[in-house]
């Protein structure tokens, strides 16, 4: 088995001035040359039979598990380990080229003591091929390391903003709990930070939208805390963004010059998140709630931290204000109060213990003649096997957090339509004209809130004139979605009551870019209007507005006659409070409404 050298052509000489070249000392030193590589060098027939060997080579196949067998046919050799090589040549069908290139072979099983060898063999011409091989361990090990470092580093990103994940925050504050415990006293703050309502932007602007939004919300995130580096002269591990959930993000800040920093820190964040995102040609705008725990109230666990920035930042947000909370003790027992009434509220939902009452709404009519219900307002309760009724306000705000006020809405209105269908059979035309019923904010932003409605409608029969939804005045000023989802609703025949009139942010010029039929004036200017000039001309104004715009006026919490008189004055048409009735349940009602029939004539058709 030897090298094939040849020699130039016959004719062919040396150029004038160069020496002549001994092809044969040539051909001996390659030989030599190629002999003493490292790497292997194999020439073959198709058939696999080796025609030549060279030394390296033959050391590398008998490291083969089985020695290498019998190594004249280069096929058999390494049969047991790359079977697929004499498939390989057949199938190549070119005169000349490469029959594969950089075929990885293992010479030993994987573990500690693996062991590979690299291969490319090229086709010569129809009869000859030339196998080169060596040993890649080394090579197939970095491989391995460097993908073993990217798939680390992978399971510690957040593939969609490239912010380190939750595994690196929880990481990051347990080193720096750790560090406070075992070194000297340094100052740290970890905020939570969620985007309210950011299930919106999917539902309504698609996935795409939304994880544009996060990207940008990221991006933001990191730029301000590398303009806080810079101005502070930090290293990057004193301020770290990482995302942990869908719409959450954790941010970790050390060595804070002074406690108070954190506030400055916060608040400037805040104000770069609040800032419009930019996506395609959308201007949208998000809000953020925020809790953050200061390194004097950490615990020693860097999971329980996090858990109490979540804390933190969930308070933020049931108090709804544009800004952050700070984490206190305190702020567990809530916490875990506002689970326990989670977990039996999903009972009571499941068990029935939710039931409706229903407070009258009256015509505020001349003294002396006979009190007419024009309507009733329907109010949840919960009978709590244990603890008795639980007040709304109890439970009401932790439906819409956990995502049980769909369910919860579904129920209170299912049932008091039912209810109202039943006075009408029993009563006929001097039962109540109208049924209100309450949503909540987190009911208007529900997908399916107007399908609800339609199919409630049609299943208890209720005419769609004698059923009226009450929004709060803050739900409806200066939401566009807002005002589209009550102008559907409005669209399927029933009326809308804007509630609380004068607590929120609306004013009177507001009213009329308020797709509203009915304005509730609040129970804190009707206490007041007989005894204080300011809130009677405060009712005054919004009964003219009110009448100016075709809309009717409810004076809501009367608790006594002069209150009464007043609102009445000043031409409120009617009222509803504790002088006509307290809430009550359906069979109360039907005696209330059977003791104020008495003799009154028939109620008319004026709308409530």
């Amino acid at each position: 088995m030897a090298l094939e050298f040849r020699n130039p052509a016959p004719d062919a000489g040396p150029d004038d001035g160069e020496e002549a070249i001994d092809y044969r000392d040539a051909y001996e030193s390659l030989v030599q040359f190629l002999y003493q590589a490292p790497l292997g060098l194999v020439r073959l027939g198709p058939d696999g039979a080796v025609q030549m060997m060279t030394p390296a080579a033959a050391v590398l196949l008998n490291a083969l598990p089985d020695g290498g067998g019998d190594l004249d046919n280069f096929f058999d050799a390494l049969r047991g380990v790359a079977p697929q090589l004499p498939r390989l040549v057949a199938d190549f069908r070119p005169p000349t080229g490469a029959v594969c290139t950089a075929l990885r072979i293992p010479l030993a099983p994987s573990g500690a003591d693996a062991r590979w060898l690299g291969l490319t063999m090229r086709k010569l011409n129809a009869r000859q091929l030339m196998a080169v091989i060596h040993d890649c361990t080394h090579e197939v090990e970095r491989e391995q390391r460097r993908l073993r470092d990217r798939l680390i580093d992978a399971s510690r990103t957040d593939a969609l903003t490239g912010l380190p994940n939750r595994g690196v925050a929880i990481e990051r504050i347990q080193q720096l709990a750790d560090d406070r415990r075992d070194g000297p006293p340094h100052t740290f703050a970890v905020l939570f930070l969620n985007i309210d309502r950011f299930h919106q932007i999917n539902d309504s602007l698609g996935h795409a939208t939304g994880d544009e939004v996060l990207r940008l919300l990221a991006a933001r995130l990191n730029a301000q805390l590398r303009r806080r580096l810079r101005a502070g002269g930090g290293s990057r591990a004193d301020a770290l963004a990482t995302r942990i959930g869908n719409d959450e993000f954790v941010v970790v800040l050390d060595k804070l010059g002074r406690p108070d920093d954190v506030h400055a820190i916060t608040q400037r964040l805040i104000d770069a998140l609040l800032m419009p995102y930019g996506v395609g040609d959308q201007q949208l705008h998000v809000r953020v709630s925020v809790g953050v725990v200061l390194s004097a109230q950490a615990s020693a666990s860097g999971v329980e931290v996090l858990n109490d920035a979540n804390i933190a930042m969930t308070e933020s947000r049931r108090v709804g204000a544009l800004g952050y909370a700070v984490f206190e003790p305190a702020m567990r027992d809530r916490a875990a109060r506002r689970g326990l009434i989670e977990e039996e509220l999903r009972h009571a939902l499941a068990r029935a213990e939710l039931y409706v009452e229903y407070q009258p709404v009256v015509a505020l009519d001349e003294p002396g003649r006979p009190l007419r219900c024009t309507g009733v307002e329907a109010l949840v309760r919960w009978r709590h096997p244990r603890r008795g009724v639980v007040p709304p306000i109890e439970f009401i705000g932790i439906a819409e957090a956990c995502g049980l006020i769909g369910e919860l809405g579904r129920q209170v209105l299912a049932t008091a339509c039912a209810d109202f269908m039943n006075w009408r059979r029993e009563f006929g035309p001097r039962a109540p004209r109208v049924l209100a019923v309450n949503l909540s904010r987190a009911q208007l932003f529900l997908p399916d809130l107007v399908d609800m409605v339609r199919d409630t409608m049609c299943s208890t029969e209720i005419p769609p004139a004698s059923l009226q939804l009450e929004v709060t005045e803050s739900m409806a000023a200066d939401d566009e979605q807002v005002r589209s989802v009550l102008t559907d609703l409005k669209a399927l025949g029933l009326s809308l009551a804007l509630d609380d009139f004068g607590t929120g942010y609306s004013s009177l010029s507001s009213l009329h870019r308020l797709p509203v039929d009915l304005v509730k004036i609040d129970r804190s200017f009707v206490s007041q209007v007989d005894s204080s000039d300011y809130h009677r001309v405060l009712v005054e104004a919004t009964v003219q507005v009110a009448r100016s715009l075709r809309l009717n006026t409810v004076a809501e919490g009367i608790e006594t006659a002069e209150q009464a008189r007043a609102v009445r004055l000043l031409g409120c048409e009617k009222g509803q409070g504790y002088l006509y009735a307290r809430p009550l349940s359906s069979p109360a009602l039907v005696a209330w409404l059977t003791a104020a029939a008495g003799d009154a004539p028939d109620a008319d058709s004026d709308p409530a």
